[in-house]
């Protein structure tokens, strides 16, 4: 099952367990710590004395009380000092022993909260690095519905480098976009009126070309774009997957996909994806943009330039970062819905 990231209040997620970032004495604190002993009432705390604190790095489960989960896992992550004194080991234990101890209790998902990015001062974008790495390393051997739940978007804190880069992808391409639609009116309406339609096609083809990319897509060969012209996106999706040579698995796992949506979709030769599941797919399979184009038309949508979403997904294709979750992080950031 996927990885997801989840914009909510943490006490109101429902789980079958939800991570607390605790302090070593399990006893409440403030921040998170404290929000879910008051959501979960005083059973919790009764409960949490019994269990003689927990070590840095370490996890231990309690009953979920009032909460909307069946466990509370607690962890202690690390106080930040500058990085040189194990902070990023104790982190990465954090979540590896809250999800092996998650699983052993039978859970099928789990929500975390940023561990250490609060009062303990682990900077936001090293903390969701190790918080995704880990979870994604955990995934390729398990079955279970992870979410980060994060209060709001600060939570997700891109590198300014990034950012900036993006954001001016972003902007370049809406003004392209705006420039090509308004030349394409301009050349409608000032046509002369015996010539409307031919001139009028043939402006507005000028004012709004194609990619490079499908132009080089119209250079191949005609055989062998007829001979998957009538293929659903099931039948294109199976057939990548087996050129590629990869398994089933591979393939759902490096999309964020769950197990079952992808059956479903191996099922039904007819069956249309949401657009983000479409898009998950191809960038599992690093198709380049033609193809990914290609794949998403067959679910039924298209990549364009007027949707920050689509533009996002083709600034981190063209520039070879297939990486699913950090697409989700700058997804996340920008306010789009999230892939996968």
């Amino acid at each position: 099952m996927p990885l997801i990231f989840e914009r909510n209040d943490i006490t109101r997620v429902e789980c079958d367990a939800i991570v607390n970032a605790a302090n070593s004495s399990l006893l409440g604190g403030g921040g998170v710590d404290g929000a879910i002993h008051r959501a979960a009432g005083k059973g919790l705390l009764e409960e949490c004395r019994a269990l003689g604190g927990c070590e840095t790095g370490d996890a231990k489960a309690t009953k979920g009380y009032a909460m909307p989960c069946k466990y509370i896992i607690h962890t202690v992550g690390p106080i930040w000092h500058g990085g040189g004194c194990g902070e990023e080991g104790l982190l990465t234990s954090c979540y590896r022993k809250s999800l092996e101890l998650a699983a052993s209790l039978g859970c099928e998902s789990v929500a975390f909260p940023l561990i250490s990015a609060g009062v303990y001062k682990y900077p936001k974008d090293k903390a969701l690095e190790v918080a995704v790495n880990t979870i994604s390393a955990f995934l390729e051997e398990h079955d279970m519905l992870v979410k980060m739940v994060l209060f709001d978007k600060r939570a997700v804190m891109l590198s300014q480098g990034l950012y900036d880069d993006l954001k001016q992808f972003i902007d370049d391409n809406y003004a392209d976009e705006a420039l090509r639609r308004e030349a394409g009116r301009s050349a409608i309406l000032n046509a002369p009126a015996a010539a409307f339609g031919a001139f009028a096609l043939k402006k507005a083809k000028q004012a709004a070309p194609l990619y490079e990319e499908e132009l080089e897509l119209c250079d191949s060969s005609l055989d062998e774009a007829l001979k998957y012209l009538d293929e659903s996106f099931s039948q294109m999706l199976l057939r990548l997957i087996d050129e590629r040579g990869m398994t089933d698995v591979q393939c759902y796992k490096k999309a964020n996909v769950d197990r079952k949506l992808f059956s479903k979709i191996r099922s039904d030769v007819d069956y249309h994806p949401k657009k983000q599941t479409a898009v998950a797919f191809a960038l599992a399979l690093e198709l380049d943009m033609p193809q990914t184009r290609e794949l998403v038309s067959k679910a039924g949508y298209s990549l364009t330039h007027t949707n920050k979403f689509d533009i996002i997904i083709e600034y981190f294709i063209t520039r070879g970062n297939y990486n699913v979750f950090e697409i989700n992080e700058a997804l996340f950031a920008f306010d789009q819905c999230l892939i996968g």
